[in-house]
Order: C-alpha cells, then structure tokens, then sequence
C-alpha cells in the first residue's frame, strides 16, 4: 500500500493551491458587487471587507478530496465506497454552508439559522455518530440514547457556533482551526483512518490560504473575511471529526483508546468555553445571550491595548499550552475529571486576568 502520509499531502496541497488561486477571484466577484463586511460599533476593524472568502472551504475540500481518492483508486489500493450515512453527513454540511452563504448575503434571522442548523446536528445521530460513552468522565460510563441523543446534538450545535462567534479578529478562527484539524489529520494518521486525514488535511489546505489572504492581503486588493458560509461550514466539519474520533470504542474499526474523548473535548475547548461564559455573563447582566457585544477573549485582550495580531498569538499560545497541559496530565494518570476542571479553572484565571489588568471591562 502506498504510503499514507502521501495520500495526506497531496490532499492539502491540491486544496491549498486551489484555494490560493480561487480567492483572489472571489474577492473580486465581492468588490464588483459591493459584498463587504461594514464595520461598527462592535466589529473591530474599520474598513469595508470583502466577507466571502469562506465559501471556498467547502469546494476546496471537496476538490481535494475527490482527486486524492481518485489516484488512490489508480494505484488500485481499492474503491471508496460513500455510504448512506456519509451522503447525509454531506447533505448536512451543505445545509450549513448554505444558510452561511444566505446571511453573508442577505442577512438571515438567527431563530431560522438555528432551525436549520439543529436539522443538520439531528443528521449525526441519525447516521449512528453519536456520544454515547464517556469513558469515566465526571464517573460516566455508558449513557442511555435519550441522553445521547440530545447531548450529541447539543454539542454539534455548541462547537458550530463557537467557531461562527470566535470569528472576531483576524486569523482568529482560521487559526485555531488550523490547529484543530491539524491534530485530528495526525490522530486519524495513527489509526490509519484515511479518509478522515485526507478530509482533516484538505480543509486544512484551505483554511492556510485563507489565514494567507485574511492575514496579509492588502485592504482594497485581497484582504477577505470568511463569513457565516466559512466559520459555520468549520464548525460542522469540526464537530463531525470530534464526534468521530470520540466514539474510539464503537463498532467503526478505530482501535480502542479510552482518552478519546478526552482529545475530542481539547481540542473544541477553548472557542466552546468563550461562548458559554459570554452567554452566561450576558444573561447574568440582564441582556440577551445571544446579543452581539464586545466581551468575547479576543476583545479582553485587545481591550488591554494589544493590536489584533498580537490578541491572536496570545489565544493561539493559550490553546497549544491547553493541550500540551491536557497531554501531560493524562500521560501522568491524573484522571480525565480533573484535567477537565482544570482547563475550566486556568480558563477562568486567564479571564480573571484579563480583566483586571483593564478595568471597566464588563
């Protein structure tokens, strides 16, 4: 068998130059059509932002993809077989992007983009992708379906938008996807789960020339925001391969490993904490939980007086300690329960933090 490793740069590469060569074209489809992101009063930048960048995710994982399993197919290491479950997992992928690309062009009620978005969560357990164990987590082993059920949906539901509201600042959500898929490209590598790496890799491709263009691109020329079609699309690809890789000890042919859920919980932590303390702070404050504001990490920080980028390195470094923390805990048999509240205890400093050393922060 060709080597894997093969397989999974090819399907980067193929999606990070398509993606390279195609956003320059839809940042000028959004200039000629006057399709901006508009600042104000809560959004930080101050120039008006082609906002379509994101729609590329979906085309360019879909591209690489679809190439790398046809010349794995030409070295005959066997034909992939989609499945039922996958093509509703594909139908719910679309869905999202779909109702992405609606708001960022006509805006869109959030009670009807959560209708359908709670149609697209309700596609994994459907498909048999769901948590259903949690390995001793807070002492819980095996759950019963009417919990699972409305806990996996919940937690689709959680990391889909956490990906859509971290998107705050540059390089923010890219970033920290990234990373994410990174770690899953590699935890899929060591199970030999290949369309999981190449699916982890591909969008991967896509997110690093976006980071590119979103980062480093001119305002006026090829500076772009990936909007609701590109973070909510994240978010649901995300949730798919966390659910996923969870389920180690389920009847799908991954080996056994016990501290799945555990990397699964790690690697969504950090966006899914924000947006809970967010709602929870905004519902104690007497404001809707849902009410756009400024009291994201990302504003905390830049509230300190540091500039975007600068906010950006400081949550990136958080997340990779996080993680690094979450590893040596585990190897170090401290049990999952307390790795857990000590990620929420070290998130909560840092807020803590963050706010006293800027007071008046809200």
């Amino acid at each position: 068998m060709t080597k894997l490793y093969i397989y999974i740069v090819t399907a980067f590469a193929i999606s990070l130059v398509f993606s390279l060569v195609c956003t320059p074209l839809v940042v000028k489809l959004c200039n000629e059509n006057g399709i901006y992101d508009l600042p104000n009063a809560r959004k930080v930048h101050k120039y008006n932002i082609p906002r379509l960048g994101g729609t590329l995710f979906l085309p360019s994982l879909a591209f690489g993809a679809i190439v790398t399993l046809l010349i794995r197919q030409q070295f005959l290491e066997g034909e992939f077989e989609i499945g039922i479950s996958r093509i509703m997992m594909i139908v719910g992928a679309i869905m999202i992007y779909l109702i992405g690309i609606y708001d960022d062009l006509k805006g869109m009620k959030a009670t009807h983009k959560f209708i359908v978005q709670t149609i697209a969560a309700l596609l994994f357990p459907l498909c048999n992708l769901m948590i259903s164990d949690l390995h001793g987590l807070f002492g819980v082993h095996e759950i019963s379906i009417w919990i699972s059920y409305p806990l996996t949906v919940f937690v689709i539901l959680l990391i889909v938008n956490a990906m859509n509201l971290i998107d705050g600042i540059d390089g923010l959500a890219s970033g920290l996807a990234f990373l994410i898929l990174a770690s899953f490209a590699y935890l899929y590598y060591q199970i030999h789960a290949l369309l999981f790496c190449i699916i982890s890799t591909s969008l991967a491709g896509a997110i690093l020339a976006f980071f590119i263009f979103n980062m480093y691109g001119k305002v006026g020329r090829l500076k772009t925001f990936m909007g609701d079609s590109g973070s909510l699309f994240l978010g649901y690809v995300i949730a798919y391969l966390a659910i996923k890789y969870q389920m180690s000890n389920e009847p799908n042919g991954f080996p056994y490993r016990d501290d799945s859920i555990l990397i699964s919980f790690t690697l969504v932590f950090l966006p899914c904490i924000d947006v809970v303390r967010v709602a929870l702070q905004r519902k104690f404050n007497g404001k809707e939980m849902f009410e756009a504001d400024k009291t994201h990490i990302h504003h905390y920080i830049m509230q300190m007086g540091l500039d975007m980028h600068q906010a950006l390195y400081v949550i990136l470094i958080l997340f990779v300690s996080i993680c690094f923390i979450n590893y040596g805990l585990y190897v170090g048999a401290i049990p999952m329960t307390y790795i857990v509240l000590l990620d929420i205890v070290i998130y909560g400093i840092f807020i803590w933090t963050v706010a006293k050393l800027k007071p008046g922060i809200n």
